[in-house]
């Protein structure tokens, strides 16, 4: 490759490969990353800091470390974005909010201290809607991220940053949550890869400034990248037990790097177009329909049979809403008016709730989780659109209707990704191909509790035998 900005064409474990054999060196890469920002993110709005002259400080460390022999790590030399409701220690973390516009993180979370242990360098913070709270990247202290594929559109929420950095190959990995949909919807919409894994596999380190122990328990990290084994990479490093995170579960026995590199055999898939309640863009059904028999090209066994979970979309809503609100309520005392006014007005609107209210909407999650009980009893894998239509325009607002018929309830914008959220399943999008109007349209591929490492297999086998291998200019 003749241009340095052309080693961010490179996957994240093949950069690394070509760093730890000093073929490039860890300078070069982080250069190239931010001449790459340099040139794109004034477009798509997906760095809102970038800290430059650390990121070469921390190159120039790990160059000298590898002349003396040492090996860095796995990710050695990878530049990554760090979505900004996670602390970087000396970094802004705003939460996307004028409210906290001068928040400056005092350590690093437990998932950015690990891949810097693994030899990653943080290049800068990605931008998210406020306080992650909306599927399209729009606020009023950065303003609006944007589809790499058409900057018209929308690159996803809440990780909407982390996505249009990887897919803009401004770097190879980015961090990103995701609570109702946040890995997924953005990674859907820029054509990237995205998973968010079983509950507790990656550490949540809650941002100093919010530390608060969560109760509803539907948030998740997981990675945006251009490949699964780059997801597998980084899942490697950064999952496993930590003591601040009484739910995070230890690390699995076997890699999953190691584990993707088999192809599963014979599996039993169910898959279904709607859950019983979703409606779906004509052509993005046509597409996932398309991706989902290459699974029966490959040998496994797919069922069409009808399901109907339900629909908890209300239920998520309010629980997250009512948990925000608490988290941030006594330090935004006085400050209200700096916050966004939907975003403010939805909060307080949940935080109405009563015990009673709350023990309704867990009574509907058990019986989400009882009907997926009953699936993964049967299924190995339940294969599903990752979201019922394209990427929408970038300031949005979500669609209310789809192929000219009004959506019954808001939450059916994204009605495939919060129920895995409710239910703590492990979920990834991979491409499945392209709208009419030439934009990525996103496959769900779902397994049962801590079968991660089957998910990642399945999305492999589906990445070989149609290569995510085009990406914006």
């Amino acid at each position: 490759m003749s241009q340095p900005t052309e080693w961010m064409n490179l996957s994240a474990a093949e950069l690394a490969r070509r760093v730890r054999a000093r073929d490039v060196s860890a300078i070069d890469s982080v250069t190239a990353a931010l001449e790459r920002i340099a040139e794109r993110n004034p477009l798509y709005n997906a760095f809102v800091h970038v800290c430059a002259d650390r990121a070469l400080d921390a190159a120039r460390g790990l160059d000298r470390r590898l002349h003396a022999g040492e090996d860095p790590g796995p990710l050695a030399g990878v530049p990554v974005g760090v979505k900004d409701l996670e602390d970087v220690a000396g970094l802004p973390t705003t939460f996307g909010s004028v409210a906290f516009a001068d928040n400056v993180a005092r350590r690093d979370s437990v998932q950015v201290s690990r891949l810097r242990a693994a030899g990653a360098i943080v290049v800068g913070k990605t931008n998210t809607p406020e306080f992650g709270y909306t599927a399209f990247t729009h606020n009023r202290l950065f303003g609006t991220t944007r589809n790499p594929w058409n900057a018209e559109r929308t690159a996803g929420g809440s990780s909407g940053g982390s996505a249009a950095a990887v897919a803009s190959r401004m770097v190879p990995l980015a961090t990103a949550s995701d609570g109702g949909g946040s890995v997924r919807i953005p990674a859907c919409f820029v054509g990237a890869f995205g998973m968010k894994p079983t509950r507790g596999r990656v550490p949540i380190g809650e941002a100093d400034a919010l530390r608060m122990q969560h109760w509803i328990d539907t948030v998740c990290y997981g990675p945006i990248t251009r490949s699964v084994e780059d997801a597998a990479l980084m899942l490697d490093v950064v999952s496993g037990y930590d003591p601040r995170d009484p739910d995070s579960l230890p690390a699995p026995v076997e890699r999953y790097a190691d584990a993707i590199r088999r192809r599963p055999s014979s599996l039993r898939i169910l898959f279904s177009r709607d859950l019983g309640y979703a409606r779906v863009q004509a052509d993005v059904l046509s597409e996932v329909e398309r991706a989902v028999s290459y699974f029966r090209v490959m040998g496994h066994e797919v069922e069409e049979t009808s399901l109907r979970l339900p629909d908890l979309g209300r239920a998520w809503a309010f629980l997250s809403g009512a948990e925000n609100w608490a988290e941030i309520k006594e330090l935004v005392a006085g400050k209200e008016d700096r916050l966004g006014r939907g975003f403010w007005a939805g909060l307080e609107a949940a935080s109405r709730l009563t015990l009673l209210d709350h023990a309704r909407f867990q009574r509907e999650r058990a019986t989400l989780n009882d009907e997926l009980a009953t699936v993964f009893r049967r299924y190995d894998l339940l294969l599903t659109p990752t979201l019922p239509c394209e990427a929408f325009r970038a300031r949005g607002p979500i669609p209310s209707e789809i192929d000219g018929v009004a959506l019954e309830s808001p939450m059916h914008a994204v009605a495939f990704t919060y129920p895995f959220n409710l239910s703590g399943h492990p979920a990834a999008t991979v491409r499945a191909g392209f709208s009419r109007a030439g934009l990525p349209v996103g496959l769900q591929i779902v397994a049962e509790r801590h079968r991660d490492d089957l998910v990642l297999q399945a999305a492999a086998a589906f990445e070989q035998a149609c290569p995510m291998d085009r990406w914006p200019l």
